[in-house]
């Protein structure tokens, strides 16, 4: 996954711990010293990094995590997931990242499942203990939505409501001194980002830090074997960052390590 950000764009990826291309990952990353890698902290599935017996409420009886988002979700609300195994499955997935020579600069996770409160705090405590200060923000402003047009009309309504917890997410964020962006371009735009709409949302953007959240990348039998529904928009996407981003006006890419409060 690959992350761009008027004051800055960030030109960042993010690493999934126990992904099955984490080694060709690793040294991908690794050969680009000057980009910035976030962790991707996977709670929703796949499989985890702690010690099973850590992480009982994360994980069901074959020791994966739940495989339906909303399924999570449910069982974070009624208080069926406690707060202090997330750290920990956090923390080892962190650790594993920086114990393979990775400098970690920011924190996110998959399905943005820390716009939760439950799940932000934990994480924001895991990152601390990891020496990292920044995390990332899942929330698109107004004028991102607005200059995004053709997204299915479902996930307008549900990204609209989910800002719900923004009010939230900026309290914890500044209480637990970390650093995050001004918010997340793109997010509405997932599976539908083409040269058009990004160069529209690139051109609404107002100063600041912004994310530009985006999934470039091939199509091929790798990612057909993953189950993803992104596929053939991989494709798209990465036309319209090699049609748009050497263009830029007044944009400065940076990545996350920029922000760091640590």
């Amino acid at each position: 996954m690959v992350d761009l950000a008027r004051h800055g764009a960030l030109s960042s990826t993010t690493l999934m711990a126990t992904g099955s291309a984490f080694e060709d990952a690793v040294r991908a990353a690794q050969a680009s010293p000057n980009l910035g890698v976030g962790c991707h902290v996977v709670l929703v599935g796949g499989h985890p990094a702690a010690p099973l017996e850590h992480i009982g409420s994360l994980v069901g009886k074959d020791g994966n995590f739940r495989r339906k988002l909303g399924k999570f979700v449910r069982d974070l609300m009624l208080g069926g997931i406690r707060e202090e195994e997330i750290e920990a499955e956090a923390c080892a997935q962190i650790q594993r990242l920086q114990q393979a020579g990775i400098r970690v600069t920011h924190v996110d996770t998959h399905k943005h499942t820390h716009m939760f409160p439950a799940v932000l705090r934990p994480l924001l405590r895991a990152a601390a203990r990891c020496g990292i200060g920044v995390v990332r923000n899942p929330f698109e402003p107004d004028w991102a939505l607005a200059a995004t047009s053709g997204a299915p009309a479902l996930r307008r309504l549900e990204v609209r409501m989910l800002r719900s917890w923004r009010g939230t997410f900026y309290g914890l964020v500044r209480q637990a001194g970390f650093a995050t962006t001004d918010g997340a371009i793109g997010v509405l735009a997932t599976g539908t980002l083409d040269a058009r709409i990004l160069k529209s949302l690139l051109g609404a953007m107002p100063d600041g830090v912004w994310e530009l959240v985006c999934h470039p990348g091939y199509n091929d039998a790798a990612l057909a074997a993953s189950g993803t529904r992104l596929r053939e928009s991989r494709v798209v996407e990465h036309d319209a960052l090699l049609e748009a981003i050497p263009n830029l006006d007044g944009i400065e890419r940076i990545h996350f390590g920029a922000l760091s409060s640590k």
